[in-house]
Parts: C-alpha cells; sequence; structure tokens
C-alpha cells in the first residue's frame, strides 16, 4: 500500500476509470468552446476560397441544429413562442441572418485575425454602451480601463491599413465592427429571455433558417449548394452547423456552470489568440506587426472587460451599476 502525508491511498477497483472533476469537464468544455469559436473565424476567411457561397454557409449554419435538435425544440415549442416579439428580434437579428453575413463577408476582405479578433473583442464595449444608454451606470475600474485597451487595440489592428488607406481592408473591418454590434444585441436579448441554452439555439435558428431559404428560393441570395464540393459541405456542416451551432452555445453553457462566469468569460478572451495560432498553418496567413500588437491588446481588455467588480461591504444590497459584459453568448 502507497501512503502519502494525506493518509493512505485508496485504489480503484479493477476495470474502474477515475472520474474527472467537475471543474476538469468545464475547463475541457470551454477549451473546445474557444476552438471552436477560432474556426468559426477561420471558416469566414475561408469561404471566399470555398465553392459554397454565404447563402450556402448561413443554411448549413442554422439549419443543421434545428435538425439535430428538432424533438427538443417541439417539447418547448411553448416557451420558445412565449418570448417578447422585441426580444425574440435581437436574438434573430443579432446572432442570425444579418450577424452572419455581415461576419462572412467582412471576413473575405480581411483576414482570419481581423474576424477573431474584433466580432468578440468589440462585443464589451458594444454591450456597455446599450447599458449606459438604457440608463445602467458607467464602467469603472478594471471594466473601464479593460474596455479602453479593446478600443486601443481595434485602433491598433486597423491603423496601418488607414494611413496608407487600404479601402478593401478597412470597409471589411467596418462591416466586421457591424457584425459586432449585432452580437452585443444579441447578448442583450440573452439576458432578457427565460429559455435553457437549446430553447435559446431554437429561438436563434428557427426565424434565421426561414429568412435565409426564403432567401435563396427567391433567388435574392444566390446559391450553389447543390454543385458544391463534397469537402466544403462536410467543413462547414461540422464547423458552422454542429460546432458553431449546437456544440457552442451548449457546451459555453456548461461551462460557466462549472467554472463560473468571470472565469469562463477570461479564458474565452484566448479565441482571438488561438484565430491566429491556427490561421498560420491552416490558412497561410502570417501575423503582421499590427495582429502582434492589436490582438494581445483586444484580448487583455476583453479579459478585464469581463471581471465583476468586488462588492461592497454594506449591510443591505446595493444596485448593481456596472453592465455584465461577456465576449461570446
Amino acid at each position: 500500500m502507497v501512503t502519502t502525508n494525506a493518509g493512505p491511498a485508496t485504489a480503484l477497483p479493477p476495470g474502474v476509470r477515475p472520474r474527472l472533476s467537475t471543474r476538469a469537464k468545464g475547463t475541457a468544455a470551454l477549451v473546445v468552446t474557444v476552438l471552436i469559436w477560432a474556426a468559426f473565424a477561420l471558416s469566414a476567411r475561408a469561404l471566399s476560397s470555398s465553392s459554397l457561397l454565404p447563402a450556402d454557409a448561413a443554411l448549413l449554419r442554422f439549419g443543421v441544429p434545428l435538425l439535430v435538435l428538432a424533438p427538443a425544440l417541439w417539447r418547448r415549442r411553448r416557451r420558445i413562442a412565449a418570448v417578447r416579439p422585441a426580444t425574440a428580434l435581437k436574438i434573430a437579428c443579432g446572432a442570425g441572418v444579418p450577424f452572419f453575413l455581415a461576419a462572412m463577408y467582412g471576413g473575405s476582405l480581411t483576414s482570419a485575425a481581423f474576424v477573431g479578433s474584433i466580432v468578440p473583442g468589440m462585443v464589451p464595449l458594444f454591450v456597455s454602451t446599450l447599458m449606459v444608454a438604457a440608463g445602467r451606470g458607467l464602467p469603472r475600474g478594471t471594466q473601464a480601463v479593460g474596455l479602453a485597451l479593446i478600443a486601443v487595440g481595434v485602433v491598433a489592428l486597423v491603423w496601418r491599413y488607414v494611413v496608407p488607406l487600404d479601402a478593401q481592408v478597412v470597409a471589411g473591418a467596418g462591416i466586421l465592427l457591424v457584425a459586432s454590434g449585432l452580437w452585443a444585441l444579441y447578448t442583450v436579448g440573452l439576458k432578457e429571455v427565460d429559455l435553457d441554452p437549446v430553447g435559446s439555439i431554437g429561438l436563434l435558428c428557427l426565424p434565421s433558417f426561414a429568412v435565409m431559404a426564403l432567401l435563396a428560393l427567391t433567388g435574392v441570395l444566390p446559391t450553389g449548394l447543390a454543385s458544391a464540393a463534397g469537402s466544403d459541405i462536410a467543413l462547414f456542416l461540422v464547423v458552422q452547423g454542429l460546432g458553431v451551432g449546437l456544440c457552442a452555445g451548449l457546451l459555453y453553457a456548461y461551462a460557466i456552470r462549472s467554472l463560473g462566469a468571470e472565469r469562463s468569460s477570461t479564458m474565452g478572451s484566448l479565441s482571438p489568440v488561438a484565430v491566429v495560432l491556427l490561421a498560420i498553418p491552416l490558412l497561410g496567413e502570417s501575423p503582421t506587426a499590427a495582429v502582434l500588437v492589436g490582438v494581445p491588446l483586444i484580448t487583455a481588455g476583453v479579459a478585464l472587460a469581463n471581471r465583476r467588480p468586488r462588492p461592497r461591504t454594506t449591510a443591505l444590497p446595493l444596485p448593481r451599476t456596472q453592465p455584465e459584459v461577456p465576449d461570446h453568448a
């Protein structure tokens, strides 16, 4: 028998594997989620060289989760239908067709580093702006510092394309800012809805798939899904449909329950770094000086912006005046 300072070690019965702790499972779920977020940014850039059109990628993105979750969504149909129209619109627009097309088109004009940094990185700043506009208090302390770092990081990322002017990259960065603002709207909408992760996925994907199908059938957005390469279809089905559309939301919700919102959002802020590192071997992108400066600033800013202020010691609970600004929904 092996003994330690803590006492004798208990051997497991033959054939019984040690169980992972809740924290270990939560960490694993979060790591996979960050990789999925990075894959979304990479696929947004890869779409421009793919045989798929934006409408095709959107149909896969919103259609696959509906197909997989159909029985569960049917059981939640009354709760989904009971969501207020204004809240449903925030979710459907914020992460649905407008967001998806903006992210895909902006990515085709820039780089994976821009998608992975600007879209999630600017979300805390936009959410904070929405909260202030709604009458909530101004950010302070580390949150204010984090928001400032995000702004400086985005300026550092884009500045070299402003002087001298590279109209394509600047336009792409502007479109990605629109996508980030839409995602912030989605984040605020999620705070207003009383649905579990599966119900939230249904509330997003149902109207989004219906709109994309209508646009494709009427010819407003061209589709080439029937003639696209099988490898491209498989790639976007896995990354966008199963990964982003289904797994990311469920795994991130599990990570938050297991690790807490602050730790999850702080670790989630590493997704821009993962995008830059993965884009080197997968897309052949070389990080520029602007990327090497801007991405760390945005990452640090997101981590600080998502730190919750310490509660003050008081006999009575104080109202929350600081907006909680997650980097991802």
